[in-house]
């Protein structure tokens, strides 16, 4: 649990307004504007609604959308599907825990509906706790409240809110690998390495998180005393990296183990319900009782690469024809953030990236006060794994969704504009400030917070700088363009 100082209860009030503000927006497009025909999942409903069920429809109905009908349907249905396996099932669990905790509504509600408020109700707490989790990784990794402040308040602007609310598992995935990072951060390996496995189990990046606990063990055993004999530690540093991959790869392989039971294993099908079987004929989805697939005689057999191939048209450089330019061009603001951000560093810190950080300075014999904030050696990993992902996105996948993509997995998209504000806003300095306190252990003296801060910016929006604006209309922008077109199964996805 988080003592609840100052700071981060301005942070946790803000986040919690901004979730209000997002459902009740959400609520109001979806009512005001028609929904766009698109060629989306959109499976038949088998239990009758009432009168309430179509009030939470109307209400939250725009959260179900695009691949959010995914997540529902697995909640609700199973894996009936052979493409539903490009979803993982950490979040359709969440979702089943949320409605069976509503059963008592039964008599008022079905269980789409229960789902329905689940999602609300789930992705809010997550997504607030994210917010927190998020400040409290940014005051150990950056020793700067400051901004760590700003990064914790622009998460809950995030340009991914949208998939922050709806039926994604974007919410659960942020608070999960944030708090990995925090526990990594304080040394607590096992209790990490354990909130990395269940994202793992949540979204398929999760597996590159492997990375953050591979290089922990890497910097503890160079930065260990020299021994007389060095293959001890070595051995150990080679188990803990063993362990480290089983670990976050077991939620991986174990899926892929359950998909080949239900499509390569005969007898292994369920019954279908004759209106999701018509649909399967009607759109081509293989299901449970078909025909055996083809990458159920593949030396590895796995499903979900056979999925993001055949099904989603996933792989190097596919995604770059010229009819894509809106994608691209949707997704270019966060991949200039991302490439922005690795260029200020690197050129900031080149002698701590050639050495991947373990070696701070040419010269031992004068030690440098380390920089505090993004410019912290502690943010090279960071770096390195929101530019790893960035690249991924860029060249194999559909890159409309890098921003949901990053502003889900890497921190270091709410720390540099953070720094850009603390560094080019002048108008920042003169907000209403709060106290910060450190953490028990933490060497940091108590410092101020601006309280407030980025609706202090909003109200005096005409005298910000340029890079402020340019910051905060991208968030802000994002924010309602997705709330606007998402709920609407308008492209935004």
């Amino acid at each position: 649990m988080w003592p609840l100082d100052p700071s981060r209860k301005e942070v946790l009030r803000f986040a919690v307004r901004c979730r209000v503000l997002t459902l009740v927006l959400q609520a109001l497009f979806n009512a005001i504007i028609p929904d766009h025909h698109a060629e989306a999942f959109s499976p038949p409903r088998l239990t009758p609604s009432g009168s309430v069920d179509q009030i939470v429809e109307g209400l939250l109905g725009g959260l179900s959308h695009w691949d959010a009908e995914h997540f529902l349907f697995i909640a609700e249905r199973g894996y009936l599907y052979e493409h539903n396996f490009a979803f993982f099932p950490g979040f359709p669990l969440a979702l089943l825990v949320g409605a069976e905790l509503l059963r008592p509504l039964w008599p008022l509600l079905n269980l789409r509906s229960r789902l329905l408020i689940s999602v609300a109700l789930l992705n809010s707490l997550f997504s607030v706790l994210a917010a927190v989790a998020l400040h409290d990784l940014g005051c150990l990794v950056l020793r700067c409240p400051c901004q760590a402040f700003y990064g914790a308040l622009l998460f809950c602007l995030s340009p991914a809110n949208v998939f922050l609310a709806a039926g994604y598992s974007e919410a659960l995935f942020a608070l999960l690998t944030f708090s990995a990072m925090g526990q990594l951060e304080r040394g607590r390996s096992w209790t990490s390495g354990l909130l990395f496995a269940l994202a793992t189990g949540v979204r398929s990046n999760g597996l590159v998180n492997i990375g953050f606990l591979v290089y922990s063990q890497c910097q503890g055993f160079l930065s260990s005393p020299v021994v007389l004999n060095p293959l001890r530690p070595l051995l150990k540093l080679m188990g803990s990296v063993f362990l480290s991959v089983f670990a976050l790869g077991l939620p991986f392989a174990l899926f892929q183990y359950y998909g080949y039971t239900q499509f390569c294993l005969s007898g292994s099908g369920r019954p279908i319900p004759e209106p999701l079987r018509q649909l399967a004929v009607d759109k081509g989805y293989r299901t449970v009782e078909g025909n055996e697939p083809p990458w159920c005689s593949w030396e590895l057999p796995l499903i979900y690469s056979y999925i993001q191939d055949i099904y989603w048209n996933v792989g190097f450089l596919r995604y770059y024809e010229l009819k894509q330019v809106p994608n691209f061009l949707l997704a270019t603001p966060m991949a200039i953030l991302v490439a922005w951000a690795t260029w200020t560093y690197v050129t900031t810190h080149p002698w701590l990236c050639v050495t991947l950080g373990m070696q701070r300075s040419k010269n031992s014999k004068t030690p440098e006060k380390p920089d505090r904030g993004f410019l912290s050696p502690q943010v090279f990993v960071y770096l390195v794994h929101a530019a790893a992902l960035a690249l991924f996105g860029g060249l194999c996948m559909h890159v409309q969704v890098l921003t949901r993509f990053l502003g889900s997995s890497t921190p270091l998209v709410y720390w540099f504009p953070a720094y850009l504000l603390q560094n080019q806003e002048p108008l920042l300095r003169s907000l209403e400030t709060v106290p910060w306190k450190p953490r028990v252990g933490d060497s940091l003296p108590g410092q101020m917070v601006p309280r407030s801060s980025i609706m202090g910016l909003l109200y005096n929006w005409k005298t910000c700088s340029l890079v402020t604006r340019c910051v905060l209309g991208y968030f802000l922008s994002y924010w309602l363009l997705g709330l606007l077109l998402h709920c609407n199964f308008l492209p935004w996805t």
